[in-house]
């Protein structure tokens, strides 16, 4: 796909401290504001979430997955229904993976070939197969706005010729999605793999860019590594990225990697942490993670964030959030979910306009001082 005006990416700003910038992704279902963080949806739903609730709380953009909607209720299912905005009453723009995260995921359960990978389906053990072309039809069909190219992520650790041959079959199989890549209204992603290997990075880097695409994520992150190690490969691969497409760094969502990553010059995140935390009973707020479910907190009746100004924050205490948890009621799903996705678009909307106002160091400073975790200094 070549030349999308559909889906312009306009650089507004360059931080002049740091390499974070501020811009807009055009797409067909509205403009993203960069850098910017994306609620997933596994399965058609963020979970614990209305889509009323994700306008309420200023999201942009939101996740689905291949893998999981292959599966159920099926992809062919949902292009009756419409596409997978109508089918899941979600009006904003919506990027898919392409289901190669979690293919790689099932271990024993899958065999990788040239062709694609042959797989059992963890919901029924029933024999399944999704190639680059696959990966593409399915995409095509949810009708989401940006869909990933199919590609192959490494474990870490692993070695170098297991992260080299990976990186190969993604690049190979980057060439396939793209021929197979037909819906002008829907924009391809391809993913840049490699490890913790420099030379192989810089190899896929260069691989990747030969097909000319509307965006490029950075994958093989966030799987397990140090996150100083992280940071260290986004300091040498971000300057190879291509300044006028959106950077995605793929499966990244704590706070203080949110920072980290934006100042190296990511546009786009995404993660399962903050819903999944919640489902647990821990939020996060300026001063840390709070474990709501802790017997400290049985009466303590202050918000969860004095500094926040959420629904949740506004009308309940952590006292009565412990009590929801314990007692096993939903209701603490959905308060705690969405103070936490509202606490993370509120982050990513405070370093966006520190980066218009040439503040991003000091702003980032202020907050992991609060948050309680030093800014990495590459020692």
């Amino acid at each position: 796909m070549k030349g999308n005006a559909m889906f312009e990416y306009e650089l507004i700003k360059e931080c002049p401290h740091t390499h974070a910038r501020l811009g807009k992704l055009h797409t067909p279902h509205g403009v993203i504001e960069t850098p910017i963080f994306m609620p997933v949806g596994t399965q058609a739903t963020v979970k614990a979430m209305t889509p009323r609730d994700l306008h309420e709380i200023k999201a942009q953009i939101i996740l689905s997955n291949t893998y999981h909607l292959f599966l159920r209720p099926g992809h062919e299912l949902i292009r009756r229904a419409g596409g997978l905005h109508a089918f899941m009453g979600w009006d904003g723009p919506i990027l898919t993976d392409s289901g190669g995260f979690q293919v790689f995921s099932l271990g024993d359960l899958r065999r990788i070939e040239e062709e694609g990978v042959h797989f059992r389906s963890h919901l029924d053990g029933s024999r399944r197969f999704i190639s680059p072309e696959t990966a593409m039809e399915i995409q095509e069909a949810l009708g989401s706005d940006i869909a990933m190219a199919f590609d192959v992520c490494t474990a870490y650790p692993a070695e170098k010729d297991e992260v080299k041959d990976a990186l190969k079959r993604t690049s190979r199989w980057l060439k396939r999605c793209a021929e197979a890549h037909t819906r002008p209204d829907q924009a391809l992603f391809g993913i840049v793999q490699g490890g913790l290997f420099k030379d192989l990075r810089e190899e896929s880097v260069a691989a990747t860019l030969e097909t000319d695409l509307p965006g490029y994520a950075i994958g093989g992150l966030s799987v397990g590594e140090p996150k100083p190690l992280m940071y260290e490969m986004l300091d040498h691969v971000m300057p190879m990225m291509p300044g006028g497409k959106p950077r995605y760094l793929m499966g990244v969502g704590s706070p203080d990697c949110l920072i980290e990553g934006a100042m190296r010059g990511v546009d786009m995140f995404d993660c399962v942490l903050p819903t999944r935390i919640a489902r647990n009973g821990t939020a996060l707020t300026s001063r840390g993670t709070v474990v709501v479910r802790n017997a400290g907190y049985a009466e303590d009746f202050s918000p969860l964030d004095p500094a926040c100004g959420c629904y949740t924050c506004t009308h309940f205490t952590r006292g009565y959030l412990r009590h929801l948890v314990k007692a096993g009621e939903i209701l603490a799903s959905m308060l705690i979910t969405y103070h936490n996705l509202y606490f993370l678009l509120g982050l990513m909307e405070k370093m966006r306009n520190a980066i218009l106002e040439e503040n991003l160091p000091k702003f980032a400073g202020d907050f992991m001082s609060s948050y309680g975790i030093p800014l990495y200094d590459g020692e």
